[in-house]
């Protein structure tokens, strides 16, 4: 008999997934709100930039779902210490491997599980950078350039996340794509935007799966391929400047000749 762990990972449509947590967030109250559905999106596109080679499907799930038993209480220090892995707990129970609650457990390092996933440290570093992005009660998100200082100076000070210089790059590759609306502005503001705008969640899901999502997908298309362009272009031009300087050129061609004499005299000779 399947179970819901099954039933979820076998849909592979992101969309579908969203609604899927969604009815269930209803049904037994698990944590799901537009952060969470942010923070699947900087995941997806964070995939499709850096090309690393972990089951997408899989990782989607998993940013979904790592978040099920955290609390909007960030006074509770003991309930931020846990619910990553009450989290994991719980999802074991609803038919999810090992790996795969292993992956949600480590979303944060309160439970000491060593050797950490791949899957885990990107998960890592899109829950605290994209969090910094968002408002909170206590203060206002971050510009993602701050939030970056943070992540690599605060945040992950003494620690080691394998994926972290990738996904700085990643984030200044964003901020150099500008979505063009009402108002110019990058990328990652614009997401921001989307999720300070819309209240309700489901309008929120909508508006980054049939808005949002094709339009990033084909910025960042447009952008490799100016890039691509662009280094065929230098390749091109470099290929077609003189294999040798003008010294060089005289050097060599001067080399030659005397050779050439040199051998020309000991023809004559014999």
């Amino acid at each position: 008999m399947d179970t819901f762990a099954d039933y979820i990972l076998e849909e592979e449509n992101l969309a579908s997934k969203m609604e899927i947590v969604y009815y269930l967030s209803k049904k037994t109250k698990i944590f799901f709100d537009k952060s969470v559905v942010f923070k699947t999106e900087l995941t997806r596109i964070f995939l499709n930039y850096s090309k690393i080679q972990v089951d997408s499907n899989l990782l989607l799930t998993a940013s979904l779902l790592c978040n099920c038993k955290k609390v909007d209480n960030v006074q509770d220090l003991e309930k931020i210490h846990s619910y990553a892995k009450e989290g994991a707990n719980y999802l074991m129970g609803l038919g999810f491997g090992k790996r795969f609650c292993k992956i949600c457990e480590e979303i944060n390092r309160y439970s000491n599980s060593n050797p950490r996933e791949r899957e885990s440290d990107i998960l890592e570093l899109v829950d605290q950078f994209g969090g910094m992005l968002l408002d909170r009660p206590e203060r206002i998100g971050f510009q993602p350039d701050e939030a970056l200082v943070l992540l690599q100076h605060r945040n992950l000070k003494d620690q080691y996340n394998r994926y972290l210089e990738t996904f700085i790059e990643f984030v200044n590759y964003l901020e150099q794509i500008h979505i063009s609306e009402s108002v110019n502005m990058t990328a990652l503001r614009r997401l921001v935007k989307i999720y300070n705008e819309t209240e309700e969640l489901t309008k929120f899901i909508q508006k980054v799966v049939y808005e949002y999502q094709p339009k990033i997908d084909e910025l960042m298309q447009e952008e490799n391929d100016n890039l691509v362009n662009e280094m065929f272009e230098k390749h091109h031009v470099e290929n077609t400047r003189p294999l040798f300087s003008e010294e060089t050129t005289k050097k060599i061609l001067s080399h030659m000749n005397e050779e050439t004499a040199t051998a020309q005299n000991i023809n004559s000779n014999n």
